[in-house]
């Protein structure tokens, strides 16, 4: 009996050319399940005292560690109680005292009910969303700590990254920077302008000192040496002062775009990268007009220190400096200057493409909402009856 070798050989390679493929479509579909999955189900991983899982079909009973915690489940702590979860992506949120926090039944959503909570996010890692009433945040990255008080207040501080905040019954958003703090109070019905928040009290909160070190750890201490640079006056400080003058100026405030710009890049190729971080925030504060030129100075600089892994300097942008600096660098850009956002991202865009993943395009920074109709009465005195007969006045 004879075989055909060539059609036995094109049957094989059609089997695998469909074998490949299958395996491939089950690779590519996997993965995306896993990670529409990530933020759907998290693990009670630390309980302090009083602590209870209240799922939505049974009784409440008390958590314990490694209880999972799914969409329609809510966990309560008691006086003096905390709790720890942790999703599948490494989404850490920690709950304080007297508080109700539930998974969201959208992808990617959470819901505090009351108290406070902590919550870490990883970058990359597609973001959440958190909803606290009428208010909503959407943070990719981020480390927030935000509190729903029982009269209704929410405070939302941003510890590290940045977040949107939207107000949905009257059409505002915000955005949230580093170091900044937002109120929302019922009774105006708004948000409040961002101010700064004081992060040496912030990182005293047991949600923080009394469970273990969070991963964002070196970027809210950046953070908080942003502010410290900031809180000494931009145009007091010694070492911005000292590169504009070597560049020719007399002072930061009356340096030319060219004499300013040299000077801080001297003083860039010298610093390490918290340093640079913390210096652009002096920068843009000292002259806020030239944010995108501050933002792309920093991000092409070839530094000097003591990186030894590299021989040329002049590597092509986005080899030199990793994801978190420049995310550094854009977000304290972008705290020092709020309404220049969009420009200071695009800058950053255009001066390092290949990290263009790693710069979040902010929400809107505009304090805007729409006006509630305000009905007023009619004031007997200044009434001038109308006859049905004669036409409006003005026509």
């Amino acid at each position: 009996m004879g075989y055909n070798i060539n059609a036995i050989m094109n049957t094989q390679f059609r089997f695998i050319l469909t074998t490949a493929s299958l395996l491939s479509a089950l690779a590519i579909w996997f993965p995306n399940e896993v990670r529409a999955d990530e933020l759907k189900e998290a693990k009670v991983t630390q309980v302090i005292q009083d602590v209870k899982v209240l799922p939505s079909n049974a009784s409440p009973r008390p958590a314990a560690v490694n209880d999972n915690v799914r969409p329609g489940t809510a966990v309560q702590t008691g006086v003096q109680s905390r709790s720890e979860l942790t999703f599948k992506d490494q989404t850490i949120t920690r709950l304080g005292e007297k508080t109700i926090f539930s998974v969201g039944e959208g992808a990617r959503s959470i819901d505090l009910g009351s108290g406070q909570v902590l919550l870490y996010v990883p970058k990359k890692s597609g973001g959440a969303k958190v909803k606290m009433g009428p208010v909503t945040a959407a943070i990719t990255g981020t480390t927030i700590l935000a509190d729903r008080d029982p009269s209704g207040v929410i405070k939302f501080i941003v510890l590290e990254g940045g977040a949107c905040i939207y107000l949905d019954s009257v059409g505002q958003s915000l955005y949230v920077g580093p170091g900044q703090q937002l109120t929302y109070d019922p009774m105006a019905n708004r948000l409040e302008d961002p101010v700064d928040a004081d992060l040496n009290q912030v990182i005293t909160s047991p949600l923080i000192k009394d469970f273990r070190r969070l991963p964002s750890a070196p970027l809210i201490e950046q953070t908080i040496q942003n502010q410290r640079q900031g809180a000494g006056g931009a145009y007091g400080n010694d070492a911005l002062t000292r590169a504009a003058q070597v560049a020719g100026a007399s002072s930061v405030a009356t340096a030319t775009p060219d004499q300013f710009l040299r000077g801080l890049n001297s003083l860039f190729a010298r610093s390490s990268a918290r340093e640079i971080c913390a210096y652009v925030g002096v920068a843009v504060r000292a002259r806020p007009d030239l944010a995108p030129q501050i933002v792309a100075a920093a991000l092409t600089v070839s530094r000097v220190g003591p990186r030894t892994d590299f021989k040329d300097f002049k590597q092509p942008v986005g080899k030199e400096i990793s994801c978190d600096e420049a995310n550094c660098i854009v977000q304290a850009a972008i705290a020092a200057h709020p309404s220049a956002a969009k420009e200071i991202v695009d800058a950053a865009i255009a001066a390092a493409p290949l990290l263009r993943d790693c710069f979040a395009v902010p929400c809107p920074v505009a304090n805007a909402f729409n006006q509630p109709r305000i009905l007023t009465t009619i004031n007997p005195s200044n009434f001038v009856p109308q006859s049905p007969e004669q036409p409006p006045s003005g026509q």
